[in-house]
């Protein structure tokens, strides 16, 4: 009977602690830690920063979480990316983006033990799925001569960059190019042989200067299996080259699961059907919601890294420095110039 005295004595605390007016729990388990996806060791961590000297030259700086200035490349570096994109504009009116632009940035970026991806617009500003406009210098050019000057605009400019030291490890032979690139002549709903020669000129460029750069042929919208298809399928049918099938992806919070699942899967229908890796080479969500960006990177990384084979090679965050700069909104850097936790699924573990 003692025994069961004693028991009922040091269990009241217990019994009462533990339950509520609705005879629920009071206790709210604390949410766990968060962990970035575990990739590859060769998996690309990137972001597309084209912008950064342009802001700097506008008074711009980035900071840490903790508030302390840091050089961009650097800040990039420590919170686990790896890789570096850069735009590259053939004569770009205010010069940004321009080589010697691009130059100065890739040194920044080799200088910070990072990887270079460089990309192609062939255009003296953006080149994207809505205007793929031919730079002035080019645009009376035959279609022959637009071939041949792609080809050595090309090997001009990566030679100048490897006289810098810089050899990429990967080149975009084009940016966006869902309906091709240099209007009309190479526009491949209307001529798709035109186009694939672009892509050929280019590729072949690249190989010449560096044959261990991997190239990239781009496209938008990366849930979009069937226009995939029908463009490399043109590409293949007309004897060009590529290594990396390129994409893009913005969702939103609202629909990132449902596009991520078809994303996941027109990747793996390119592995499939061609044979060659798939990078995203351009994500971005709303800088306002910097949890639900977080989640959406975390999901599309793991997809694309667990690709079969080792496919998937990586995935690269756009312009992610953009705070208060020019109207975008899909940036991962707070009003103050830090990082958002969005960034932290590019973390290590």
């Amino acid at each position: 009977m003692k025994k069961n005295v004693l028991w009922v004595f040091f269990a009241i605390p217990f019994i009462l602690g533990s339950c509520s007016k609705g005879g629920g729990s009071n206790v709210v388990p604390p949410n766990p830690p968060y962990t970035p996806p575990v990739v590859s060791s060769t998996f690309a961590k990137g972001a597309d920063i084209s912008w950064v000297s342009q802001m700097e030259n506008s008074g711009y700086k980035f900071y840490d979480k903790s508030g302390n200035p840091q050089d961009l490349f650097a800040l990039l570096k420590s919170i686990g990316f790896n890789s570096i994109r850069l735009r590259v504009w053939v004569n770009p009116a205010d010069g940004w983006n321009n080589t010697a632009d691009v130059v100065t940035k890739a040194l920044r970026a080799k200088n910070a033990g990072l990887k270079i991806m460089i990309d192609f617009h062939y255009a003296d500003s953006w080149a994207d799925p809505g205007k793929q406009p031919k730079p002035a210098a080019w645009a009376a050019l035959a279609t022959a001569d637009l071939i041949t000057t792609l080809h050595d605009y090309t090997v001009s400019t990566l030679n100048t960059l490897k006289t810098n030291g810089i050899t990429p490890d990967w080149v975009q032979i084009g940016n966006e190019v869902d309906d091709g690139m240099l209007w009309e002549d190479g526009r491949a709903s209307t001529n798709m042989k035109n186009f694939a020669a672009l892509v050929e000129a280019g590729y072949q460029a690249v190989k010449s200067v560096s044959s261990t750069t991997r190239v990239i042929v781009h496209v938008s919208n990366g849930f979009d299996n069937a226009h995939f298809e029908w463009l490399f399928d043109g590409l293949k049918k007309n004897h060009a080259h590529w290594d990396i099938v390129g994409m893009s992806l913005y969702p939103s919070a609202a629909n990132y699961l449902t596009l991520d699942a078809q994303c996941y899967s027109n990747m793996a229908d390119m592995v499939t059907r061609y044979g060659t890796p798939v990078m995203v080479c351009e994500v971005g969500m709303s800088a306002a919601n910097p949890s639900d960006s977080r989640a959406f990177l975390s999901d599309i990384i793991s997809r694309n890294n667990s690709l079969p084979n080792g496919y998937g090679l990586g995935v690269f965050y756009w312009e992610p420095e953009a705070y208060n700069w020019q109207n975008y909104s899909l940036g991962a850097f707070d009003n103050t110039g830090k990082p958002t936790i969005a960034l932290d699924a590019f973390g290590t573990n």
